[in-house]
């Protein structure tokens, strides 16, 4: 299987990447022909460089890990984030239907506003309040418009191989003994270990559609730097729960998108691992 993954230097195509190429090494064979991209070598906002590329390669499946996902800058660089996170998705989306390869979608708990008391389902009504939200809302439209053979991922509170809140909260305790956590955003965080497994598996199926893919559990900002904290054994810092109203950010975050990943259960393909036990596993390591 000939797979392209853009994006493939953040932290969710670091794992894909990685993972392949584990389960090439189990075979006499690589079972799967991978192409790691970045946005220099295939800019996804430029239709005819995606022509290029995609339609040369003539891949089985494209994973689309590239996004602007730096939330408060999206409200100010607008252009960019409808660029990368709606025009390029259309640009794939499009170029794949033209050669019947699978696409993977990967969006986000942003699209929704977060005023729900109860996990978000696949068919839960979408309304989001951010430009990131939006913009990447608009991408999921996309592929429902011009693919027919897609999956679209919603995940949300992704950490891996770079940066993230776990080693934020790690390099604060470096220079403070009292670090503020907001206490009232709930969610799951989300080992990309679990979600690049549940991708990979997808890809050999048919299942196409629309899935919810995060660790199993919530808990608040405030909670998830309490577990890394104490799995760490970091005693000598004070965390201290704030509101989000006590907390300056340029875009709105939702306040509850713990999402239920129903699909997959469905389907039986809900491998996801309750958030605490990813998450002490990523520390371990």
């Amino acid at each position: 299987m000939k797979v392209i993954i853009t994006g493939s230097k953040g932290q969710l195509g670091l794992e894909i990447i990685n993972q392949l190429e584990k389960i090439n090494s189990k075979f006499m064979r690589k079972k799967y022909d991978i192409n790691s991209t970045t946005s220099s070598s295939l800019n996804i906002t430029n239709l005819e460089d995606v022509k290029r590329i995609i339609l040369n390669e003539r891949p089985d499946v494209v994973i689309n890990c590239a996004a602007h996902t730096k939330v408060d800058l999206c409200e100010s660089d607008i252009e960019n984030a409808y660029k990368i996170n709606a025009l390029g998705v259309r640009n794939l989306a499009i170029t794949c239907e033209k050669i019947g390869a699978k696409l993977v979608q990967v969006s986000t708990d942003y699209v929704f506003n977060g005023d729900s008391s109860v996990p978000y389902r696949e068919d839960s009504i979408t309304c989001p309040n951010s430009i990131y939200g939006k913009s990447k809302l608009m991408g999921e439209n996309f592929v429902k418009q011009f693919s027919s053979k897609y999956f679209i991922i919603r995940t949300a509170w992704l950490y891996g191989e770079g940066n993230n809140f776990v080693r934020t909260m790690i390099n604060l305790a470096k220079n403070n003994n009292k670090i503020n956590v907001i206490n009232d955003q709930f969610g799951t965080p989300t080992s990309t270990v679990d979600l690049a497994r549940v991708i990979i598996n997808l890809i050999e199926t048919e299942y196409y559609g629309i899935y919810h893919g995060t660790c199993k559990g919530q808990c608040s900002w405030y909670d998830f730097a309490y577990k890394i904290f104490d799995t760490i054994g970091l005693k000598n810092v004070i965390l201290n729960p704030i509101s989000s109203n006590e907390f300056k950010s340029i875009a709105q975050r939702p306040m509850y998108s713990v999402l239920d990943n129903f699909m997959l259960d469905l389907i039986g393909m809900d491998t996801f691992r309750n958030w605490e036990d990813a998450l002490i596993e990523y520390l371990k390591k």
